[in-house]
């Protein structure tokens, strides 16, 4: 099977598309002055464009994974952040956790695996 990469550098892809399915890596906010409500829409918006790029988007995502600096304090509101961009019935299979970030003023991380659109 062919692996396609996108939005490679030294460390990481962007996306790697395998078969019919593509793995976005995790995906930080770039303006991290934000709140994690903030972050956690512009990290989707980065997603959205990935998803795109790789021939899907967020209507085929299968798994998430979610990342989170302060879990008590910042759930209910990615998570409403979260339900506002998903489509209705297009539920992944999700984990969210509390992490050390890989930068102090990151509140959230997020990586989905999607089918690609037919």
């Amino acid at each position: 099977m062919n692996i396609q990469r996108m939005q490679t550098n030294d460390r990481l892809s962007g996306a790697v598309n395998f078969g019919e399915l593509v793995f976005l890596s995790g995906q930080v906010p770039t303006n991290r002055s934000l709140d994690v409500a903030g972050q956690t829409v512009e990290v989707l918006a980065k997603i959205d464009t990935l998803l795109t790029e790789a021939g899907s988007d967020r209507s085929q995502l299968l798994s998430a994974q979610i990342w989170l600096k302060d879990i008590e304090h910042d759930f209910a509101a990615m998570n409403q952040e979260w339900i506002k961009w998903l489509p209705q019935g297009c539920a992944p299979a999700r984990a969210t956790v509390e992490a050390r970030l890989a930068s102090g003023d990151v509140l959230v991380e997020i990586m989905v695996i999607a089918a690609r659109n037919s």
